[in-house]
């Protein structure tokens, strides 16, 4: 995910699993081949996982005092912005705090989440607070092998619990339930 200083989302690589390094995300999306075939004039910051390039700014690994240090410190200030992007993401769509849905699902669902940031954004809507709750202690949801539906009378109450949790203080919250 890549944002400008206003935390407004302008790239979203969304089609990976979690588990593979944001590096490799950017070295094979569409707008790290842009940047190298010369189509975008401008810089991007990285932290160190990122390898240096001429339109890439990462910090030295071990800068020396003086210069080095004070533009890792200016560096890592400027990339706090899509840190506060991502908390502000988590913190007006709770569901992006740990998606339980399949992949492809996922994706379609950030997607959704980092478009509908910018609208609120844009419209300089209040942030929500975030605030700690401890995990939901609801029982696992069981279907039956056969028919893959739910077994019992637990879908009402599913539904019940996942259409409170996506009206939370009157802000709409993405959930997989609710799509």
């Amino acid at each position: 995910m890549i944002c400008d200083s206003t935390c407004l989302i302008t790239n979203v690589e969304a089609k990976w699993p979690g588990s593979v390094h944001d590096s490799r995300i950017f070295r094979e999306s569409t707008l790290c081949h842009s940047f190298e075939q010369g189509h975008y004039d401008g810089l991007l910051i990285g932290d160190r996982g990122y390898a240096c390039k001429p339109y890439l700014m990462t910090p030295y690994a071990e800068p020396a005092p003086g210069p080095q240090a004070r533009f890792n410190e200016a560096l890592a200030q400027t990339r706090a912005r899509i840190e506060m992007t991502f908390g502000q993401l988590k913190a007006r769509f709770r569901c992006m705090r740990g998606l339980r849905v399949a992949p492809d699902r996922a994706c379609d669902i950030t997607v959704a989440c980092a478009v509908l940031h910018n609208v609120a954004t844009i419209r300089k809507e209040r942030i929500p607070v975030i605030m700690d709750h401890p995990e939901d202690d609801l029982e696992p949801v069981h279907l039956d092998e056969q028919t893959g539906r739910l077994q019992g009378t637990e879908l009402p109450t599913i539904i019940l619990v996942e259409f409170f949790i996506c009206m939370v203080n009157g802000y709409i919250v993405c959930h997989p339930l609710c799509f």
